[in-house]
């Protein structure tokens, strides 16, 4: 049984926060070089070297973290600054998705209507583009490239069936450890982890069908530009939630957490119904409406 110190324990100096650092660097870097087409193979190695560094920084990061927890170092003070870095951390998040709503919202609500004369803009349609419909999504650019909406039926109903139902394995995941029935524990979290895989894979499959079937990319105007913006970036998060899961599987599998402590599973959950909300948002207001 671990004996908490009442001492707020400080860490010494660590490599992790700047390796992060780099690999975010190397992760953005080669997903630009990679989506402009700049530099041929460039894009792809160092966007696959970035992901690398996360991983072994994620790894590393939770290994220090799991040592000191276990060694007695945190106190009850320590354990109400992780939940409260962990609440700040998803909270970051909503306004960074919100962001990209936001400027979702502009696009659809506010300046397709004023290209296409809406209010007192009726000289602007004519002078900058007399042809335009104001409709949603925008199909056509101004130069004239033509894509394909994506609809909601098919794969994005399939994706928001399995992360909600991920969702509902997590959260017995949990149930199953409040109640030390470790074997559930394993099984529910373990099939958390292959949804949140098989939803990355489909994704992967859809934009690979956009690409190729649908002609909508990233320079398909705004409609391709937020599309990809909004649906990339939540991609990542899964991919993120699915790394922090499988790693919460690794540690139960060593015989980590008890109902009274295991606020590494309860910040890894908390993340993955985060991620969850955000697919719903994105399945009306993306794939839908």
């Amino acid at each position: 049984m671990v004996v908490k110190t009442q001492q707020y324990y400080v860490p010494a100096q660590s490599p992790w926060p700047i390796v992060g650092a780099l690999g975010l660097f190397l992760l953005a870097s080669g997903a630009g070089l990679w989506a402009a087409g700049i530099g041929g193979i460039a894009g792809p190695v160092v966007f696959a070297a970035g992901t690398l560094v996360m991983t072994v920084m994620l790894f590393g990061w939770f290994g220090n973290v799991i040592k000191e927890s276990h060694a007695g170092l945190y106190s009850d003070q320590m354990d109400r600054s992780f939940r409260q870095g962990m609440s700040w951390f998803i909270f970051s998040e909503v306004m960074f998705f919100g962001a990209f709503f936001g400027a979702l919202f502009y696009a659809r609500v506010l300046a397709v209507p004023w290209l296409g004369g809406a209010g007192n803009n009726a000289m602007t349609n004519a002078v900058l583009w007399p042809d335009f419909s104001a409709s949603w999504p925008l199909l056509q650019t101004p130069g004239g490239i033509e894509t394909t909406a994506m609809g909601w039926f098919g794969l994005p109903l399939i994706n928001t069936v399995i992360l909600l139902t991920s969702s509902v394995t997590a959260h017995l995941a949990h149930l199953a450890l409040l109640q030390e029935r470790r074997p559930r524990l394993k099984q529910w979290l373990g099939l958390t982890v292959v949804l949140g895989l098989t939803f990355l894979t489909l994704q992967v499959w859809e934009y690979v069908h956009a690409y190729e079937e649908l002609g909508l990319r990233l320079d398909s105007g705004i409609y391709g530009n937020t599309f990809f913006l909004l649906t990339g970036f939540h991609g990542a998060h899964v991919t993120l939630g699915t790394l922090m899961l499988f790693i919460m599987w690794l540690r139960v599998r060593k015989g980590h957490f008890t109902p009274a402590q295991h606020f590494g599973f309860q910040a890894s959950s908390w993340y993955w119904h985060f991620v969850d909300v955000v697919w719903l948002c994105l399945f009306v207001f993306v794939y839908i409406l």
